[in-house]
């Protein structure tokens, strides 16, 4: 379980506000990598600037209304050394007060609540957690208690948090049920089919219709950059059958590259989400590691980011 030091309580956000300079630049097919993922469900993002907080977001959400999200990248923070300059993980080695004030400028840049943050403890697994009011940490560095890699509330005004630094994050909306979902899916969560298992949970607990859920797959390692021995392909052959191939392929010497974004969007496919409400970033976390955290391109010598989702209040 991941151990946090103790720092001094404080608020970890504000709401941004109408005066509060910005600026967009939309991410179309190719832009933000050298090979797009997924041909049927690539969808426009948006790169944002608000007082010199950079993040991306995924304009099907946006659109929809009533909630507030935000892929973070590695820049508009106060962090340094290896963890220059956003970084928003907390158990990375940075120093807390910088964190905070990161969480502080983040939160007001995206406009989600700094101040009740329900966190994921990643364990590189299928666990989606229904979360409470109990979840909502009195202080960022508290430890949460529970490891999971899903979130899924109804709560307004809760911000849940992912963290990725090449894994793929996942963030769900109902807007018919007003119901929110943030995933983490590295490779094992992704054969484990974690971001299927948290659109059938938003079905299950809150009444959700598989047609009704938006899905914003961000900002993460590409299949241009995911190249690995046979024990990943094998993991998604033994989940999805021969419908995990077009997302696998072979290379010389025993070497394969794999699509998690793509296998992703299948999965919420399965769990009967429209293939026109699953929006899929562009964005290689390897081949943009100047502007997200990337574990394989720092070998580990790195912040993390953080994918948040708010409902509105």
């Amino acid at each position: 379980m991941r151990s946090r030091a103790k720092a001094q309580r404080s608020g970890f956000g504000e709401e941004r506000t109408s005066s509060e300079a910005s600026e967009t630049r939309s991410l179309r097919r190719g832009e933000g990598c050298e090979a797009c993922e997924d041909e049927e469900t690539c969808m426009e993002f948006k790169e944002q600037t608000v007082n010199g907080v950079c993040f991306d977001t995924a304009e099907l959400l946006s659109a929809a209304g009533g909630v507030r999200h935000g892929f973070s990248t590695r820049i508009g923070g106060v962090s340094e050394g290896i963890w220059t300059s956003m970084n928003l993980g907390t158990t990375r080695g940075d120093d807390p007060a910088a964190v905070r004030e990161n969480y502080r400028r983040f939160c007001a840049a995206v406009g989600v609540n700094g101040g009740k943050i329900v966190m994921s403890n990643q364990i590189h697994s299928d666990v989606v957690r229904i979360v409470t009011a109990a979840d909502v940490k009195a202080d960022l560095y508290d430890p949460e208690g529970y490891e999971t890699d899903g979130l899924l509330t109804d709560l307004p005004g809760v911000t849940l948090v992912v963290f990725a630094a090449d894994c793929i994050p996942v963030l769900l909306y109902d807007p018919v049920r007003k119901v929110a979902g943030a995933v983490h899916a590295g490779w094992r969560g992704t054969a484990a089919g974690i971001a299927r298992k948290a659109a059938e949970r938003m079905k299950e607990v809150y009444g959700c219709k598989g047609e009704d859920i938006l899905c914003a797959i961000g900002p993460g390692i590409g299949r241009c950059c995911f190249e690995t021995h046979e024990d990943v392909p094998n993991a998604m052959t033994g989940a999805l059958g021969s419908a995990a191939l077009p997302y696998v392929e072979s290379l010389s010497g025993g070497k394969f590259k794999v699509d998690l974004k793509g296998l992703n969007a299948a999965w919420l496919r399965r769990a009967g989400v429209a293939k026109e409400h699953i929006a899929v970033s562009d964005a290689c976390t390897v081949c943009r590691s100047g502007r997200y955290w990337s574990h394989r391109a720092t070998g580990g010598q790195r912040g993390s980011g953080a994918s948040m989702i708010m409902l509105c209040e």
